[in-house]
């Protein structure tokens, strides 16, 4: 690890303005950070500790949704009884990610900064444009199982690995940032990633010094909310595909429907196509498997990972189906 200098900032503006110098970077919890350190990925000259900072409140707002502070805990949102009840989709997929110890430090903000597992990026030996950028790509034609089939590029074919902000995109939630400027900025969640283009380095929208404050999260939309994670062994693996989905339907007919990806893009992957194929058509087996291939139309595998576009549509089928069935006590 190389030398690095720190600081424990005592208030979110003094934070703001010390991660505008050079080399500078927030730590939170710290659980990705520092592995990446210890690789030699992150090489940050001077880090600046926002965990104790007043941002780990969850709190209601006046039209029904709730204001969750970035340094709050994911198990502490997870155990959150008006998140448990309001939005179980979110619960159901903090639960899923990592080990209840990692759930204990991992700040919901670091959550959505997390870098990819991709393991060309992990391995300075090998090219890498999000680490190395011009450098190239070793997982297009190299080992690539787990890699992304939407929205990739040329430069890089990585995937996001986050549960939280798979669910957090379904729900419409928004991402409230604090700049160097001292001023408040909401952007959606479904805008905050970026796609690799040729700038895969270039993960997020956030300026320089630009620091995640909360996350808000909109009125609970309608309709009955899963998650569901599909990995290769039970507990502690990240995605090879994951999906939340929130629908709502009358007299066998959907009436709602949102729909999110992980493990298949370089972001949380909004499925709009899939929630289209689904609104105003019969909660059916036909329809779910409409929606399915919609989702999915555009979908390229890159050889290792051709398995996943049809776990993928599987994986929708499933969810779909399971989250459309009535409850027990309805006659």
């Amino acid at each position: 690890m190389r030398p690095f200098t720190y600081e424990r900032a005592t208030d979110s503006r003094a934070a703001v303005t010390a991660v505008s110098r050079a080399g500078a970077k927030y730590i939170s919890g710290g659980t990705n950070l520092l592995d990446l350190m210890k690789l030699d990925i992150e090489q940050p000259s001077h880090l600046v500790d926002i965990s104790r900072l007043p941002l780990k409140d969850i709190d209601e707002l006046p039209d029904g949704g709730l204001r969750i502070g970035a340094q709050a805990v994911n198990s502490d949102v997870a155990a959150d009884g008006r998140v448990r009840t309001r939005y179980p989709v979110l619960s159901q997929a903090l639960l899923a990610g990592a080990s209840g110890q990692l759930r204990n430090k991992a700040s919901v903000g670091g959550n959505l900064l997390q870098r990819t597992r991709c393991p060309y990026f992990s391995d300075t030996a090998a090219a890498c444009n999000k680490r190395e950028p011009g450098s190239g790509c070793s997982a297009i034609g190299g080992f690539n199982r787990i890699h992304a089939i939407l929205g990739a590029s040329d430069a890089c074919i990585a995937t996001h690995p986050s549960d939280m902000a798979v669910a957090m995109t379904a729900l419409d939630a928004q991402v409230e940032l604090l700049g160097a400027d001292q001023a408040v900025r909401h952007v959606a969640l479904v805008d905050f990633h970026r796609l690799p283009g040729n700038t895969p380095h270039i993960e997020t929208v956030l300026q320089p010094g630009e620091m995640i404050t909360a996350v808000v999260l909109p009125p609970p939309p309608p309709g009955r909310q899963l998650y569901r994670k599909v990995r290769d062994r039970a507990s502690y693996a990240f995605a090879l595909v994951s999906v939340a989905a929130i629908v709502a339907a009358e007299r066998g007919t959907i009436t709602a429907a949102r729909v999110a990806f992980g493990g298949v893009a370089h972001k949380p992957w909004r499925g709009t196509e899939a929630e289209a194929a689904l609104i105003d058509h019969p909660a059916s087996g036909a329809t779910f498997r409409a929606a399915a291939d919609a989702a999915f139309a555009s979908a390229v595998g890159r050889g290792h990972n051709n398995f996943k576009i049809e776990l993928a549509k599987r994986t929708l089928y499933r969810t779909l189906a399971q989250v459309t069935q009535p409850d027990e006590d309805t006659p």
